[in-house]
């Protein structure tokens, strides 16, 4: 409630720095970026602020097929290949960026990826990671630097993650159970009523089985 995109939408692609699931990293994850409108002007303000951010984190590993939805950001890396360029996209949905389970996530507050790794951030990281092809992996780490495009040379942007941090006592919710053979409540509540109904109907069975007897 009250977060909104900034009035030009920021995607950011880096190294991941989220650990879900077990010890290693995924290979890439996307962030989006959004601010509390009700409170603060823009997200600069925001940032400054407890919870003043919230970042939707998605895991990204490569698959077999190119994505689509990702084929439109990853064609505009050309316009901002060097430190300071900026380009603007058409309007996407950003939907389309996202898993299709939206309901199975991971949340806390936690700090921004980058200096000053200020502590304003509400972070919601998705469980399921989405597919990019390794053409489009490849297109990103490629095209990219860290250095002005007037520097006599050209520097990679790459190694430009940040170390996964320690929990400090900071509490993680889950959406979904956590583990795979864990039910849940409405599964419970099935499997009992289905086996209140089974009863009931052997019941009723051997009830009128042995009224035919007599």
């Amino acid at each position: 409630m009250g977060y909104d995109h900034p009035l030009v939408p920021t995607f950011s692609l880096t190294n991941n720095g989220h650990t879900a699931g077990g010890p290693n990293p995924a290979l890439l994850q996307m962030h989006v970026v959004h601010y509390d409108a009700e409170r603060y002007a823009n997200a600069s303000e925001a940032q400054h602020h407890a919870a003043g951010l919230a970042v939707l984190g998605v895991l990204l590993e490569v698959g077999d097929e190119p994505n689509a939805a990702y084929s439109n950001i990853l064609s505009h890396l050309g316009s901002i290949r060097y430190a300071g360029q900026t380009t603007s996209i058409p309007s996407f949905s950003v939907q389309e960026l996202l898993p299709e389970r939206l309901d199975r996530y991971y949340r806390y507050n936690g700090s921004l990826t980058t200096p000053p790794c200020l502590q304003s951030v509400l972070w919601t990281v998705f469980q399921q990671p989405v597919r990019i092809s390794a053409a489009q992996l490849e297109q990103l780490q490629g095209s990219l630097y860290a250095t002005a495009v007037d520097e006599p040379s050209a520097e990679r942007l790459e190694g430009n993650f940040r170390d996964p941090q320690d929990l400090n006592q900071r509490p993680v919710l889950v959406s979904f159970s956590s583990s795979p053979e864990g039910y849940s409540t409405g599964e419970v509540i099935a499997i009992v009523f289905g086996t209140v109904l089974g009863c009931l109907g052997l019941f009723l069975t051997v009830h009128f089985v042995n009224k035919r007897l007599r």
